[in-house]
């Protein structure tokens, strides 16, 4: 099923996001989360892919196991980073073969080690965008948008012009990077609908369970927290250490989802970060996510 189409049956959804475990003996564990997160009904889940295709065959197993063993309409990522035409055309046409006919188009960032011959084929995902749709007319493409601008780009109106290039190339909906203001998103959003960009925008909402995964996360994507919001995480870790960060980002990540929901987001896109106990946690009492 195409997420396109399922999101004219809802005028609210959830989304969840899960990555590949590193090794099949983790494998169970991963399933385990799954199965307990299948029943909050999401509209679709993701799979992430490592840079240069280092996960490719278990973003493939994983993906199709989601979908089969669990009815879960799912989506593959893929990157632009190492991908050639050829081999990315195999991936794309097994995903078909599995029943898996969405996916989640990105640039990828840059590997630590990496050098600029990285951007074989592909060097924005714009151009996988175009890639996907003329020769898979009927696979359902996502994009990534990002409320604070991409750490790459020289001032917001850049990286506005480059997410609307790449909206406007064939994406059937976006989801953003993660963020904590949520005036940002509401932001992003009115910016693209004045340039008569009227894709979905979904907004992505990441749970911070500690202060070093905090720091760690907004130093590799650049996003930005309000002040406000840090000084009670930093409160929190003081007086209580992780165990009080996680509590405190379980608020935060309910408000972000409810202050979303009544700005009008089509849905809530979720980062599980394979934790079915914490998404239970932020989602518990939330009806609004019922309809």
């Amino acid at each position: 099923m195409k997420i396109s189409d399922l999101m004219h049956t809802t005028d609210r959804f959830l989304s969840l996001e899960f990555f590949p475990p590193k090794g099949q003996t983790e494998w169970p564990s991963f399933f385990k989360q799954v199965n307990q997160l299948a029943g909050l009904n999401p509209l679709f889940v993701s799979v992430t892919y490592g840079a240069g295709g280092k996960t490719q065959d278990n973003t493939l197993e994983i993906a199709s196991s989601v979908h089969e063993q669990f009815g879960l309409t799912t989506m593959s990522h893929l990157t632009c980073v190492g991908a050639e035409k050829k081999g990315l055309a195999e991936y794309i046409d097994k995903l078909l073969d599995a029943g898996i006919e969405n996916i989640l188009a990105l640039r990828g960032d840059m590997p630590s080690a990496g050098a600029p011959d990285v951007w074989t084929d592909f060097s924005y995902a714009s151009d996988l965008v175009q890639f996907v749709k003329k020769r898979w007319p009927e696979v359902c493409v996502g994009t990534a948008c990002y409320p604070d601008a991409h750490p790459e780009s020289s001032s917001i109106e850049e990286d506005l012009e480059w997410t609307r290039h790449k909206l406007s190339t064939g994406s059937d909906f976006a989801i953003t990077q993660l963020f904590f203001d949520v005036r940002r998103y509401q932001d992003l959003v009115l910016r693209l609908r004045a340039l008569q960009i009227n894709t979905p925008i979904i907004p992505g909402v990441l749970p911070v369970l500690s202060m070093q995964s905090l720091n760690r996360i907004l130093a590799l994507c650049g996003a930005n927290i309000p002040l406000k919001l840090y000084l009670e995480l930093q409160t929190a870790y003081e007086t209580g250490g992780d165990k009080a960060v996680r509590a405190k980002g379980v608020e935060i990540a309910r408000g972000q989802i409810k202050e979303l929901l009544a700005l009008g987001a089509p849905g809530i896109h979720l980062y599980t970060l394979n934790n079915a106990d914490i998404c239970l946690e932020i989602l518990t009492d939330l009806p609004m996510l019922d309809g």
